[in-house]
């Protein structure tokens, strides 16, 4: 009986992959996604400063096989230690807001001119710049032995992780412009960042608060006989063990901020669906959404899958290291 069973979905099985094979090879038209890579990239942006994006995410993607490649590199001895990648990553973000926004010896382009890949990058970039120093404080403040810092995280966690991440993003875009005077308009995409790094915020919090109490007490208490102090125990000792420990739930937090990112179609932003949602409204692409849709979850696959690999690939590096390079 088992026999016949694994037959019989070994059958389905084959089937559904011939049947996938067939479509993608013979059947679809995907003259909607290789005439159009430019927007899918990049948006609308200027056609004469379509350059700046485009060094970004080759800067971005040159970067990411480096990383991907460094312990086969090390073997060869070609490769960088990690403060100098770590470093090389963080100089990516303002690298890649100045070619965008333009300033200095660049011409000037509005954010709403953004959109695509680099728009959904930009999101995900910085609202993890917000989120995870915000979340390591808030995971600080829950296990802190000061009451009111105590309660007042516990209060922003509870309360941010009980409503919906569009009620969030809803009142960022539409909500909060009423709520302030005339004459102050605040960036859609700075106001749609600050919504998604404030609520990832609390995620992150109990993702590195479980990181904190998964270290033994024997760790600070062994810091605190070499005769270091409170901070310098948090600092050196526990945060870079509980980080590391909390590494594959923060990676499940990032893949989640990246996909969560397409939301922002719904309030207009012209990120990756936002796109795809343009281009199927045009008449020219009537009853190509297989298509699209099949082109944008193998984008995604690749991007989460990069992100899943340099997580694991972090992960497994010597703690030894990860001390050393935070008292560096």
């Amino acid at each position: 009986m088992q026999s016949c069973f694994s037959v019989v979905l070994l059958a389905l099985i084959a089937w559904a992959l011939w049947s996938t094979g067939f479509w993608l090879v013979q059947r679809a038209d995907w003259s909607v996604v290789s005439g159009n890579l430019p927007l899918f990239a990049i948006g609308s942006y200027p056609e004469a400063s379509r350059w700046r994006p485009i060094l970004w995410l080759g800067s971005l993607l040159l970067l990411t096989l480096f990383t991907l490649a460094q312990p086969l590199l090390l073997r060869r001895g070609i490769g960088l230690n990690s403060t100098i990648l770590s470093w090389s990553w963080l100089l990516m973000m303002p690298l890649g807001l100045w070619l965008l926004a333009g300033g200095g010896v660049l011409d000037p382009v509005p954010s709403r001119l953004w959109g695509g890949l680099v728009l959904t990058l930009l999101l995900t970039v910085f609202s993890g710049v917000i989120a995870l120093p915000l979340g390591v404080l808030l995971a600080l403040g829950r296990c802190s032995e000061l009451t009111t810092a105590r309660q007042l995280s516990k209060i922003y966690i509870d309360g941010m992780r009980a409503v919906p991440l569009i009620a969030v993003l809803f009142f960022g875009q539409l909500l909060l412009p009423l709520f302030l005077p005339v004459q102050i308009e605040i960036n859609r995409l700075l106001r749609a960042v600050v919504a998604f790094g404030l609520f990832a915020a609390a995620y992150v919090a109990e993702d590195v608060r479980g990181g904190l109490q998964a270290v033994p007490p024997t760790q600070s208490e062994a810091a605190a006989a070499l005769g270091l102090g409170p901070w310098q125990i948090q600092r050196l000792v526990i945060l870079p063990q509980a980080l590391r420990i909390a590494v594959p739930a923060l990676t499940n937090q990032a893949v989640g901020l990246l996909q969560n990112t397409s939301l922002m179609a719904i309030l207009g932003l012209v990120e990756l669906l936002g796109i795809s949602q343009s281009l199927l409204a045009n008449p020219a692409y009537i009853g190509r959404h297989l298509e699209v849709y099949v082109w944008l979850a193998a984008l995604y696959w690749l991007l989460c899958t990069a992100m899943a690999l340099m997580a694991r690939q972090f992960e497994r590096q010597d703690p030894s290291n990860l001390i050393a390079t935070r008292r560096s």
